[in-house]
C-alpha cells in the first residue's frame, strides 16, 4: 500500500495542494467535510480499501476483495503456479497424469468417443458408491442422507460479476491480437513482418513433422517440466539464453543495416 501514490497522501493527510492536515480529534463533522477527500479518506479507513482519483481528479474508494478474500484471478493464479513447480506432488501428479491421458485417448480415438467413455466411466464411479452407501445404510439401520450431499448443496452457478470480469479479460486480449495481427500484416515494421513470416515459415515444417495433438502433448510436458528445470539451473540457463539473445540481436542489426527502411524509428 506504502507504493500507491493515491493512498500514501491520506496516509499523511496530504491530499489537497495546500497539504491541508486531518482534522483535530473532537472536531465536529464540518471539519472533517472541510478537508479535501476527508469524506473518501475516512471511508478507507473504515473500510481499508485503496483510494484513486476520479476523472475530476477526486478520490473515490476502488472496489476490491473484501478483508480475507483475494481476488479470484489471484486464486487462479497461485494454483497454476503452485500446480506448474509441482508445490503438492499429489495434486500435481493427478493433473498431470489426467492431462496427459486425455491427450492419449484423443490421438487413439474420436473426440465424441473420449467424452462417451469419461461420462461412462464418472457415472459407473457414482452409481456405484451411490448403490454402497445405500446399502451400507440400510445394514447399519443409519440415516446419513445421500452421500453426495455436500456436493449438491454447493453453488456451481457464476455471477454476472464473473461472467463480465472473464469476458472483459478475453475481450482485452482478443484485441491485443487483433492489433498486433493488423500490424504485423499490413508491415507496419518490416522487421517484425519478416521475422514473422519466418516463424510461418518454420512451422510449416513443424506442422509436417507433428500433427495438433502431438504438440499439445509437447506443450503439456513442457509446462509441467520446464519451469521446474528452469528453477533449479536458472543461473546457467539464463547464461546460454543471454548469449543467443546477444547474437540474435546482431543478426538482426546486420539484416535492418541492409535491408532499406528496415531500420527502426528512434524512440
Amino acid at each position: 500500500m506504502a507504493g500507491n501514490p493515491f493512498v500514501q497522501p491520506f496516509a499523511k493527510g496530504e491530499w489537497s495542494e495546500g497539504e491541508e492536515s486531518e482534522p483535530a480529534v473532537g472536531a465536529g463533522p464540518q471539519a472533517g467535510a472541510a478537508v479535501a477527500g476527508g469524506d473518501a479518506a475516512e471511508s478507507w479507513r473504515a473500510m481499508k480499501q485503496p483510494l484513486v482519483p476520479d476523472s475530476r481528479g477526486q478520490p473515490v474508494v476502488k472496489a476490491t476483495a473484501s478483508a480475507g478474500h483475494p481476488p479470484l484471478n489471484q486464486n487462479l493464479s497461485k494454483k497454476v503456479i503452485d500446480l506448474l513447480y509441482w508445490h503438492d506432488i499429489k495434486q500435481t501428479g493427478i493433473v498431470f497424469g489426467s492431462v496427459l491421458l486425455l491427450l492419449f485417448s484423443l490421438t487413439q480415438f474420436s473426440v465424441v468417443s473420449v467424452i462417451a467413455y469419461l461420462a461412462l466411466a464418472a457415472l459407473s464411479a457414482t452409481i456405484s458408491f451411490r448403490i454402497y452407501k445405500s446399502v451400507l445404510q440400510a445394514v447399519q439401520k443409519t440415516d446419513e442422507g445421500h452421500p453426495f450431499k455436500a456436493y449438491l448443496d454447493m453453488d456451481a452457478t457464476l455471477s454476472e460479476e464473473q461472467i463480465q470480469k472473464y469476458a472483459d479479460s478475453a475481450l482485452v486480449y482478443v484485441n491485443c491480437t487483433v492489433k498486433e495481427l493488423r500490424r504485423l500484416f499490413l508491415v507496419l515494421d518490416l522487421v517484425d513482418s519478416l521475422k514473422f513470416a519466418v516463424l510461418m515459415w518454420l512451422l510449416t515444417y513443424v506442422g509436417a513433422i507433428f500433427n495438433g495433438l502431438t504438440l499439445m502433448i509437447m506443450a503439456v510436458v513442457s509446462m509441467f517440466t520446464l519451469p521446474v528445470v528452469y528453477e533449479k539451473y536458472q543461473a546457467q540457463i539464463d547464461q546460454y539464453l543471454g548469449l543467443v539473445r546477444t547474437h540474435v540481436n546482431s543478426v538482426v542489426a546486420k539484416i535492418q543495416a541492409k535491408i532499406p527502411g528496415a531500420k527502426r524509428k528512434t524512440e
